[in-house]
């Protein structure tokens, strides 16, 4: 048994908005197929078995906190060129810049029109197949933990390891990479951002939560009522959900 990543959720104001925006910066399309707003590659959400890790915009009353985001994106790129062009492109489209104790690097940190930061890296080979989405980006305190975690609750290959530094790939070699960076900044907030995990087609999906359980994650309540999906975190805090195969 194992779950796969199958969207980025982010919490948003106005869902539909955000959804145009990443839609756009993405060159997806937005799809509005219940309360959220889903951005995916042209065709709709495709269940119970999606093309791409794709993002989900959940509506929520209550506006992004002044803390970073402990997930951003990182969006790729295919040159000097083609990262000036982006970078143009998410500004007409409301990205702002933002400013998260970067200084001088070459890439460039935007956040999406309710403050969700992310990035548009440089051009680098090893994100040349990757599709728009470079890599899923998760703050913190160790990653060597983190890849024990995850890759124990995913089926995804671990590519690299340090004390700085943990790398996940889909084993088919497609999509993002999932990456674990070390950070001494403290969670002080609930997540904005957070992955959403699916069982495959056949597996069941109280089995994998149980099974999460057992290697550390714990219940998380966040007032979600009677849902088909289950809230969780992992041992360093990070919320996700594992969501229903049907």
């Amino acid at each position: 048994m194992a779950l796969r990543p199958v969207q980025v959720n982010i919490k948003a104001l106005d869902d539909s908005a955000v959804g145009r925006f990443w839609a756009e910066a993405l060159g997806w399309s937005a799809y509005s197929p219940g309360v959220t707003t889903y951005v995916g590659p042209a065709g709709g959400p495709v269940w119970p078995d999606p093309v791409a890790v794709c993002i989900d915009v959940v509506p929520v009353p209550e506006p992004k906190a002044a803390a970073k985001n402990r997930l951003h994106l990182d969006l790729a790129t295919t040159s000097v060129a083609h990262q000036a062009e982006l970078v143009a492109r998410l500004k007409a489209l409301g990205a702002t810049p933002a400013h998260v104790g970067q200084g001088e690097v070459p890439w460039t940190v935007l956040a999406d029109p309710e403050g969700n930061e992310f990035c548009v890296l440089e051009p680098r080979e090893i994100y040349r197949d990757t599709g728009p989405i470079a890599a899923v980006l998760v703050d913190c305190a160790d990653p060597r933990a983190m890849a024990r975690f995850w890759g124990e609750a995913m089926d995804w290959t671990l590519h690299e390891v340090t004390d700085e530094h943990a790398v996940l790939r889909s084993a088919k070699g497609v999509g993002p990479y999932l990456e674990f960076l070390r950070t001494s900044e403290v969670k002080t907030v609930p997540d904005r951002i957070h992955l959403d995990l699916l069982p495959y087609p056949g597996d069941d999906k109280e089995a994998e939560v149980t099974r999460l359980r057992a290697l550390g994650a714990t219940d998380l309540d966040l007032g979600q009522g009677d849902v088909p999906w289950t809230c969780l975190s992992d041992p360093e805090g990070h919320e996700f959900c594992v969501l229903a195969p049907s």
